[in-house]
Formats: C-alpha cells, sequence, structure tokens
C-alpha cells in the first residue's frame, strides 16, 4: 500500500487502479437512464481489472496469469463473491442486485440459470458502483477473497 500524503488515507492498489481508470462522470440521472445489462456489461470489464491487479504481484507467467483470472471471472466463482458481500450491502445495493438478475434472460447451456443470473448481478453491481461511487466499489471489492 502506499500513503499519498501524511493527511490522507492509504490508497490500496484497487483504489489507484479505480481511480485510474474512472474518467467519466455521469450524473445520477444519466446513469438510472442506462439499462442493467449495460451495467453489467461494464461491470464486468472493471470486475476483470480488479481480478488482474490482484494477480499482478508476485510476477508469473502470462500463462499463470491467465489461468488465475479465468478462475476468479467465471460465473460460478462471482456467484459465490455475490453471495459473500450479500450481508455487507445496502438497501439500494440489493436492488440495483435485484435489477441486474432481472436483466438477463439467456443462459450458456453449461450453467445452471440461477448462477448465471447472480454472476450477472454481481457485474451488474460492480458496472453501477463503479459509475456512481467508485469507493464503495473499492470497499466492497477488497471485501473479496480471491483464491491464492
Amino acid at each position: 500500500m502506499c500513503a499519498i500524503a501524511d493527511n490522507q488515507p492509504e490508497l490500496t492498489s484497487l483504489d489507484i487502479s479505480l481511480k485510474l481508470v474512472h474518467t467519466t462522470t455521469l450524473k445520477i440521472g444519466e446513469v438510472e437512464r442506462i439499462s442493467p445489462a449495460s451495467w453489467a456489461y461494464l461491470g464486468d470489464a472493471v470486475y476483470e481489472l480488479f481480478v488482474r491487479t490482484s494477480y499482478i504481484m508476485p510476477p508469473k507467467r502470462s500463462q499463470a496469469y491467465h489461468e488465475l483470472v479465468v478462475a476468479q471471472v467465471r460465473a460460478e466463482t462471482q456467484a459465490r463473491h455475490l453471495q459473500a458481500l450479500s450481508p455487507h450491502l445496502t438497501t439500494r445495493e440489493l436492488e440495483i442486485v435485484k435489477r441486474g438478475r432481472n436483466a438477463t434472460d439467456r443462459c450458456p447451456k453449461r450453467l445452471n440459470p440461477e448462477i448465471y443470473q447472480q454472476a450477472t448481478s454481481l457485474e451488474t453491481l460492480v458496472g453501477y458502483l463503479y459509475l456512481t461511487d467508485p469507493p464503495r466499489l473499492a470497499q466492497l471489492l477488497n471485501l473479496v477473497e480471491l483464491d491464492r
């Protein structure tokens, strides 16, 4: 971790990553006009960046990175992470999760539809918070326990 200044709190690599990539400022009304499926689309990318950032140290071969990341961005793992985060979510965040669950009507044949809905719900929440409250997103993602 690194401190920016004596009077500022320490930032994690996740906080720094979110600050580096979060350049779009939308008003809450604009974000609300975006579909939950679009929040999930964005959340998928943000979540994968979080996972990749988490595994970058210690250095590994590209194939090792790939295997670690793929295991964490699978729908089954995302569903498990959502279940672990659920007790920490606010009422509003739970509403976003529900909207994400209802936003998907297609599911890969290899998956249980409920698992796929939960994974999409997590991605929806990540996308929504990325646009509306990156510090809260960082707080929640810091609670996610990735496999090592």
